[in-house]
């Protein structure tokens, strides 16, 4: 591998601006993603795609998590091979042609709005671009805290849930849509022109294929992406699931279980960086640890239906700050016991763990709630996966942990005689 060429110091763009300019480009892809996600209840009850079920509500808000997730295993080793300075505006740009086809073609018909919102999944493999360029621009030492930072763009949701209905209802069905879309060129047009990827990044120059072998035989993927498939795809199951939810469970208006939905994804960003930060100076084991237990019995709680105003906003606010948590310091761990090159393929195969653990759920709670009314045994059995994921983080990933350069040498043993033997 070959360098790229470092420029001189007072040419070099700062860390901040890097990070920052990361971090909006999530957070405005996040809001893309998520634009499907508050109207699903609006559009079932106007009745504009047709009768919808339960089912078929959850059905439509999970299909954008579809290619989000499965999407980052690619992005995320073409990140390592061209760099965020080219992905971040290519995947913007590209994410703006599926929203203008949800606007002008899949609001009047179901099956259209599922193709629409399975290409606007596009939008969702962004995270897979800002981890590994975010990463690159910091030491070790920092590393949590910068990553968690950049995970706090998955604040878009919030802006998606607290903008899109009011734009809807009140300047037209089009009106989000030809926002977020005028928003996303805009942003791709600065990052063409602004960012810059760190100085010294080395491009790969094996094979897509063989990067991707050698990340999945590193154990902190496997790890990480039951971690993360349970933190963030908690965190995505409920931000897509929950307006849908409070509108059955507790019959809210649609744009009331908007606004909550809003303060739940609130919380959870405004932590992710806090988990991040704190499992640079305590270790992410505990992070996680703490995490997972809180999910257990939250979900739990929850699964008594309590009203909003006794306990019910205060148990959801809770699972928030803990998905959060957990989620930023699931990628903190990465950041600790993975070397820098191999960072874009973990994190594009972690990712797309995570964004399918948040496409599993609200099918299950639909269907679960189809057949029994009641959404008891899914909070169950999201209750039951958080305690045997705080079984794993406190047996196994603690040994990764522990050991994280034994680990990278089996791996780059087992890359060496791969590449022996290619040549």
């Amino acid at each position: 591998m070959t360098p790229s060429p470092a420029p001189s110091a007072s040419r070099q763009p700062s860390r901040a601006l890097m990070l920052v300019l990361a971090t909006v480009g999530f957070a405005v892809n996040f809001w893309a993603w998520a634009l499907i996600s508050p109207l699903g209840p609006l559009l079932r009850d106007l009745g504009s795609l047709g009768a919808l079920s339960e089912s078929d509500v959850a059905l439509m808000v999970a299909v954008p998590v579809v290619v989000g997730s499965v999407g980052r295993i690619l992005v995320g080793a073409l990140t390592d091979r061209y760099g965020g300075r080219v992905m971040f505006p290519l995947v913007s740009a590209i994410s703006i042609v599926p929203i203008l086809f949800v606007a002008f073609v899949g609001l009047g018909s179901y099956p259209l709005m599922l193709v629409g919102g399975f290409f606007l999944g596009v939008a969702g493999t962004a995270f897979a671009v800002g981890v590994p360029f975010v990463n690159a621009w910091f030491p070790p030492e920092r590393r949590g805290l910068a990553v968690g930072i950049f995970g706090a763009g998955m604040g878009g949701t919030a802006i998606s849930a607290l903008t899109t209905v009011k734009l809807y209802t009140g300047l037209g069905e089009r009106a989000p849509f030809l926002i977020t879309a005028a928003v996303l060129a805009a942003y791709a047009v600065v990052a063409a022109v602004v960012l810059r990827d760190a100085p010294g990044r080395t491009a790969p120059t094996t094979s897509m294929l063989t990067r991707l072998r050698s990340a999945a035989r590193l154990p902190i993927t496997w790890q990480a992406s039951i971690l993360y498939a349970v933190a963030f795809g908690g965190y995505v199951a409920f931000s897509v699931y929950l307006p849908a939810y409070l509108k059955t469970q507790h019959h809210l208006a649609p744009a009331d279980a908007a606004n909550r939905m809003a303060g739940f994804v609130l919380v959870a960003v405004l932590l992710r960086p806090v988990g991040g930060w704190l499992s640079d100076r305590i270790g992410a084991v505990p992070v996680l640890a703490t995490g997972f237990g809180v999910v257990a019995v939250c979900a739990a709680l929850d699964s008594t239906a309590p009203p909003l105003h006794v306990g019910g906003t205060l148990i959801f606010l809770s699972m928030a700050a803990a998905l959060g948590a957990g989620s930023g310091a699931t990628f903190a761990l990465i950041a600790q016991v993975t070397e820098p090159g191999r960072v874009g393929g973990v994190t594009g195969l972690v990712g797309a763990a995570g964004g399918l653990g948040g496409f599993v759920p609200p099918l299950v709670m639909g269907y679960v709630y189809g057949r029994t009314t009641s959404y008891a045994i899914g909070l169950w059995m999201l209750a039951v996966t958080a305690a045997l994921t705080l079984l794993l983080t406190v047996t196994v990933v603690r040994r990764t942990a522990l050991r994280p350069d034994q680990a990278g040498r089996r791996a780059l043993g087992a890359d060496a005689q791969g590449e022996t033997a290619h040549v």
